[in-house]
């Protein structure tokens, strides 16, 4: 069982920055990619980014070039750093770590963003 505790969101006015993280505990954090993900109140979830266990990554259209994710897999942490950010940034941000079949899928209680001014 892998628990993952999001911390760093918080209110940013439009064209800020912001770092969001990911702690994981109980699992072994190199087998799972890492995502993203975000839902803004009557809005779909979607997914904004993922760092794959090679350190490959993906992000959505919405947040490329603003948006870089990252790991450190010797402290159990995945990072989002935010910049540029734009009121439909807003959002509840939620960690997943995927590990398909064999290690399950985990999720986070999310982050609140809010880009506001």
């Amino acid at each position: 069982q892998v628990q993952l505790v999001e911390s760093g969101g918080g209110l940013v006015q439009p064209g800020g920055s912001l770092r969001l993280s990911c702690a994981a505990s109980g699992g072994n954090f190199s087998r799972y990619a890492m995502r993203w993900y975000r839902q803004a109140p009557d809005k779909q979830r979607e997914l904004v980014a993922s760092i794959w266990t090679g350190g490959g990554t993906d992000y959505s259209d919405s947040v490329k070039g603003r948006f870089t994710i990252s790991r450190d897999n010797a402290k159990n942490l995945t990072y989002l750093q935010m910049s540029s950010l734009k009121p439909e940034d807003t959002a509840n941000y939620l960690c997943n770590a995927y590990g398909g079949a064999p290690f399950g899928n985990y999720w986070g209680q999310g982050a609140r963003v809010t880009v506001s001014s």
